[in-house]
């Protein structure tokens, strides 16, 4: 993800080339020579204005100021080399030399603190992806996993997507989700969600009450939520919240994957090459939602064999297009990974969409790969 540009504390960009500098400076000679030299019916005093009006499209306040003042020092000397210094045409023509180059600098300083609050925001944002969303281990058990994630939010590192893996005594559990909205709005549920089952997924209770826990958190939160903002927490509107997940366990000892898949994309399963979609039987609906109906939560087992990859992904993959508005072949392109490595072929898969896509991504998008390391 792009990096904000490095600013000192007054506000100057460290990376604009001094050599721009040579630009205005050479403008403002040339235009105060041609200037002196032309018939005394010619004046191009006033164009000395792109001086600071360049400047401030590289350089910060203080420059495209030195700039300025230059601007002005300049027509007061052709005035006074032509001799009409004192005349009522060029007293206009330095005021409003001031006034534009001040108006120049005040839009350049709040520019520039636009730009410093955005760098701010980005690094909260990282901090906080750092807190909620720490990349997952490259080992857990016996399995070797890849993790990737892209906020659509151009304020944010971190938004509604999440994944997290947490180790039982005799098997890995993992969950991968999309909370409803994106960027910093959607980090409250994060939090929520990733809290959860960081405390819960190690226990030893069977995957359905794992996920069941994980419903009465979400819809504990949100109605909390509705407390705070003066609703009526037994009163929640469908779909007013609710959280997209898929949760695995995977035990050490037998070639198995145990799903449930609580309203979310299903998993897919790269078998001998062939992308499979992991269906469960009996699909749950989102977490947040379980409170509407007496929710039950089936788990469905799947072959997960030596050499195997699984992939798990949020619709911000499945869901993406190209230009012409076709939605990323995901299955497709994901036999076409040669890579076996989880790392590696998830930097493949993120940089095929990205030339499928041609743009920056609709939404946010998260992926996790598992493979074994060992035969089981």
């Amino acid at each position: 993800m792009a990096r904000s540009r490095a600013l000192r504390p007054d506000g100057e960009d460290r990376r604009a080339p001094r050599v721009l500098l040579l630009i205005p400076l050479v403008l403002m000679t040339v235009i105060a020579v041609v200037d002196v030299l032309s018939p005394s019916d010619v004046h191009l005093g006033p164009l000395l204005v792109v001086a600071p009006a360049i400047t401030a499209s590289f350089a910060g306040p203080r420059t495209t100021a030195a700039v300025g003042a230059l601007a002005v020092a300049a027509l007061v000397a052709i005035g006074a080399t032509r001799d009409v210094l004192t005349t009522e045409n060029l007293e206009v023509q330095i005021a409003a030399l001031i006034a534009i180059s001040a108006f120049v600098v005040l839009f350049d300083y709040l520019r520039e603190n636009s730009r410093h609050e955005l760098a701010r925001v980005r690094t909260v944002s990282e901090a906080a992806q750092s807190v909620l969303l720490r990349p997952l281990p490259d080992r857990v058990g016996p399995l070797l996993i890849g993790s990737s994630y892209r906020a659509a939010g151009t304020d944010a590192h971190v938004g509604g997507d999440l994944f997290a893996a947490a180790r039982t005594a005799d098997s890995t559990r993992l969950i991968i989700g999309d909370v409803r909205g994106k960027g910093l709005e959607a980090l409250g549920d994060t939090a929520l969600l990733l809290g959860a089952f960081r405390a819960a997924a190690h226990q030893q209770a069977p995957l359905p009450v794992l996920a069941a826990y994980l419903e009465g958190s979400v819809s504990w939160g949100l109605a909390e939520l509705a407390s705070v903002n003066g609703g009526d927490p037994d009163h929640l509107e469908i779909g007013e919240g609710f959280v997209t997940a898929v949760i695995i366990d995977i035990p050490d000892d037998r070639p198995t994957v145990t799903v449930i898949n609580c309203g979310h994309p299903p998993p897919l399963l790269l078998h001998h090459g062939r992308a499979v979609t992991l269906d469960v039987r009996e699909p749950a609906p989102p977490l947040g939602l379980g409170r509407l109906a007496d929710t039950r939560y089936t788990p469905t087992a799947f072959p997960f064999q030596a050499g195997d990859l699984l992939l798990l992904y949020t619709d911000g993959i499945s869901e993406a297009r190209d230009p012409a508005g076709r939605f990323y072949p995901l299955p497709d392109r994901l036999e076409h990974g040669a890579e076996s490595d989880p790392d590696q072929l998830l930097a493949w898969l993120n940089a095929d969409l990205d030339d499928y896509v041609t743009g920056p991504l609709a939404d946010d998008a998260a992926m996790v790969a598992i493979t074994t390391l060992r035969r089981r």
